[in-house]
């Protein structure tokens, strides 16, 4: 799938709102920015509906036209594109302890597994706790071509939507579970052994199985553009209605999540999420609405370096606030400033040093086995 700006900016969009989220590691925005910055946990959900879509989209497409799905070069491309950037960061945070943004880190088993989601203690191990929505996108990567050459062998859209129903149906019914039997009896209880904030972290925010709507709705997007070209072109024929829509949809899954830790966030809040997003992603994949349309200088190359920057701008933002501290505490957006263009520069470090090479290096070693089995069958 060639690039295409809608999702650029979205995945722009993405990463600068998680960087807001997490400006409390510097002190914040303050309040007349928390309208905007508090629901910037939301921008890992845009990344998991944009890795729906577009993972979805490697792995669908040839199926649809009746081909074979080929999963060593599918799990290949994936270990070029995720791991050399997150092993360097990774050996970072375990080399070097000042540039922890917290005391505490999970031990480095959970890392290199990908179970930091589903084995992390919170309260004590919150240095680069960032990590768990790699280890969820992992476990994606992991199963998804699996299930998707299983459906394909008998092609159902019946069977297709009852999967789909029956994920929804499950995260809701076991996130609304965990709330009412493990975290409504503790909560406000003081000295138990996990708190209430803590249980939802571990229990409900973090694993994998509590966290697929997003990356369902993506998929959904990817088998209608794969499986029903024709629909696909009749909704993305009306990007900027479905853009107002999403934004509409995203607006409401707000107002719900203004309880972020409540019974009907918890319960009903992803879905509801994931859906304003999806249609969101959906007008970005076009090429007919104003988010094609839009330039806003710079969202390329930020999309770009999104996953190095979600790697390092925690521990950046802490080495500025350790180091230049004293002349950023009056805060504010001036302060962030100077916090988002550190993490910018580190984030663009990694990517030029690490991230671009390694890539390259995969689509050459691709290119030099594609020349081969071309040279292959013409004997």
């Amino acid at each position: 799938m060639s690039r295409l700006p809608g999702l650029d900016l979205l995945r722009a969009i993405a990463v600068a709102w998680v960087m807001l989220f997490h400006s409390y590691i510097v002190g914040g925005l303050g309040p007349t920015f928390d309208p905007v910055a508090e629901p910037g946990w939301m921008g890992v959900d845009l990344f998991f509906v944009l890795s729906g879509f577009l993972i979805g989209g490697q792995v669908l497409a040839p199926l649809a036209r009746g081909g074979a799905l080929r999963f060593g070069d599918f799990y290949r491309r994936r270990a070029y594109r995720v791991l050399p950037a997150y092993l360097t960061v990774l050996a970072l945070y375990f080399a070097w302890p000042g540039f922890r943004e917290a005391d505490g880190i999970a031990p480095p088993w959970q890392f290199l597994t990908f179970t930091l989601n589903l084995a992390i203690d919170y309260e004590h191990q919150r240095a680069f706790s960032h990590a768990w929505s790699l280890c969820v996108e992992e476990h994606f990567y992991l199963v998804f071509p699996l299930a998707a050459w299983w459906l394909s062998r008998r092609p159902s859209v019946a069977r297709f939507v009852a999967v789909c129903v029956a994920i929804v149906a499950f995260g809701m019914a076991l996130r609304g579970w965990i709330w009412v039997h493990e975290m409504a009896p503790v909560r406000g209880v003081e000295g138990v052994a996990r708190s209430f904030g803590q249980r939802f972290i571990e229990d409900i925010y973090y694993p994998t199985w509590t966290r697929l709507d997003g990356l369902l709705a993506g998929v959904v997007l990817a088998a209608i553009r794969a499986y029903r070209p024709m629909l696909w072109t009749h909704l993305t024929a009306r990007a900027n209605a479905l853009a107002l829509g999403g934004l509409v949809v995203v607006a409401a899954a707000v107002a719900l999540f203004s309880n972020r830790t409540g019974f009907a966030a918890t319960t009903f809040g992803y879905p509801l999420l994931s859906l304003g997003l999806a249609l969101l992603v959906a007008a970005g994949a076009s090429d007919r609405g104003v988010l094609a349309r839009v330039r806003v200088p710079g969202a390329a190359w930020l999309a770009a370096i999104s996953y190095s920057l979600y790697l390092v701008h925690k521990p950046i933002f802490h080495l500025v606030r350790t180091h230049a501290g004293a002349w950023l505490d009056d805060g504010g957006f001036v302060a962030f400033g100077a916090y988002a263009a550190a993490s910018l520069a580190g984030g663009a470090l990694l990517y030029y040093a690490i991230e671009r090479p390694l890539l390259r290096l995969r689509e050459r070693r691709a290119a030099a086995f594609r020349a081969g089995a071309v040279t292959a069958d013409a004997r």
